[in-house]
């Protein structure tokens, strides 16, 4: 049974930080709405919105964490799983070694 109104959910896609400048760049000039530059460009207004609001907090404009924060974060939680990965192993070494 096919189920109605669904749609297929679009593969994910990935766009470069001088498109998502343009985007941005357009987005503030006011000519067009968030929306309409959305579906132009063919791109989730969602989407959209988080650049906008990124590109805001990267110029100071907006409070929350820069992208470059946000990278470092992520690359510290990665190192963090990656070390406490490491301690249960060891945990594991040692409770054989002296059971």
């Amino acid at each position: 049974m096919e189920s109605m109104g669904k749609k297929k959910p679009r593969p994910r896609r990935s766009f470069t930080p001088e498109f998502k400048a343009e985007i941005v760049e357009l987005c503030q000039r006011g000519d067009r709405s968030v929306g309409q530059i959305a579906k132009d460009f063919d791109l989730t207004e969602t989407a959209v919105r988080l650049w906008v609001s990124q590109a805001e907090v990267d110029a100071g404009e907006r409070d929350g964490l820069t992208s470059s924060e946000r990278e470092e974060l992520a690359a510290l939680r990665r190192e963090n799983r990656r070390l406490r990965e490491d301690v249960e192993v060891l945990k594991r070494a040692t409770a054989e070694s002296t059971g």
